[in-house]
């Protein structure tokens, strides 16, 4: 008979996908803007390919969060929500009392929560817009260049969920990058399968197995 593995309580599969789950794009390149007086918010990123936009898009819709693809004519594409009121707690956890501003003010003002603590929901969100697998063996989540007061921060929460990273690329591809077998198939089990529209290489493997 075949093993069943035990489900970690901090997996993806452990609960339901909830709508503060889309904090897990802000750890990558996604931005949230209050505006105007700060009733509502928007989210926005923007995601290398459109298999990885859809998986995105099918994560937000679970939340309750419909985002809208542009495509680019690199092969990227731009993903951002209307602005709802129900983002706006969101906002205000990671975009600072700030009310208005455009991208690059979300930039400047996004914040790591003090009491931010990573679980597998959150990191299956963080993989889906930005993680990839690198020619090592290892597993890379992209950081946000334009936001690098959230570096340290978003490593120190990686080293607490158990996949103690190292930060690698510099200024302008920085990243967060998971080796070693313990911390990759610790890794593996928190962020859950692979969805339909990854690339199983895209997503965290273990000895050649992707969970």
């Amino acid at each position: 008979m075949r093993p069943v593995a035990q489900l970690s309580l901090f997996s993806a599969e452990a609960r339901p996908v909830r709508r503060a789950d889309l904090a897990g794009l802000l750890c990558g390149p996604g931005r949230i803007a209050r505006f105007g007086s700060g009733t509502t918010a928007r989210l926005s990123l923007q995601v290398a390919d459109a298999g990885r936009a859809r998986a995105v898009r099918a994560a937000a819709a679970a939340t309750g969060v419909r985002l809208e693809a542009t495509p680019a004519d690199d092969g990227t594409v731009a993903l951002r929500s209307a602005f709802r009121c129900d983002l706006v707690a969101l906002a205000k956890a990671w975009a600072g009392s700030d009310a208005a501003g455009g991208a690059a003010a979300a930039a400047d003002r996004k914040v790591v929560p003090d009491d931010f603590q990573l679980d597998g929901s959150l990191l299956r969100l963080w993989a889906l817009a930005a993680g990839r697998a690198d020619e090592r063996g290892g597993y890379l989540l992209a950081l946000d260049p334009l936001a690098p007061h959230t570096h340290r921060p978003l490593a120190a929460a990686a080293y607490r969920a158990g996949i103690s990273p190292a930060r690698v690329g510099g200024d302008d591809h920085p990243a967060l990058r998971i080796s070693g077998a313990a911390r990759v198939r610790r890794l593996v089990d928190l962020v859950g399968p692979v969805p339909d529209p990854v690339p199983v290489g895209d997503w965290p493997r273990w000895w050649g197995r992707a969970s």
